[in-house]
């Protein structure tokens, strides 16, 4: 069993009452080396009916925290500092699809590419999120 598989099911308990899960983001993958999820864009946009770009930005920091903090380990937690996201394309219909991989992996702070594609495989949003790293390896975690 790996840290991340020990990780799962507090981080999908987390999610209760959040608002990862009133925009109805679903975890698919969640590996050290990357975490995949998706979100729908209906209940999701601009009163133009396109997926609101905020709720995009808040699947890219999801996907990227939900990384961060498998990086970091039982007992520590990872907290965004910095989110940055362009948007390509609008997404009208189905859902969009947010795979985060590391670019840097460091004991204190993580960084994460975020790709956001839509059901056809179209890119709708490039994001960077940074983390900080909270509490020492093996300890409590930090709130």
């Amino acid at each position: 069993m790996t840290d991340s598989d020990d990780l799962l099911p507090a981080l999908l308990a987390s999610f209760a009452g959040t608002l990862v899960e009133r925009l109805g983001i679903e975890l698919v993958v969640a590996e050290p080396e990357r975490v995949v999820a998706r979100m729908p864009v209906a209940g999701n946009t601009q009163p133009h009916g396109l997926l609101h770009g905020g709720a995009t930005a808040a699947l890219a920091e999801t996907v990227g925290s939900v990384a961060a903090t498998i990086h970091a380990g039982t007992g520590r937690t990872a907290v965004g500092t910095e989110l940055s996201a362009t948007h390509h394309r609008s997404a009208r219909e189905g859902h969009v699809t947010a795979t985060a991989t590391p670019l840097h992996l460091g004991r204190r702070t993580a960084t994460y590419d975020v790709a956001v594609l839509d059901d056809d495989g179209r890119r709708v949003c490039t994001a960077r999120l940074s983390c900080m790293i909270l509490g020492e390896p093996g300890g409590p975690a930090q709130s």
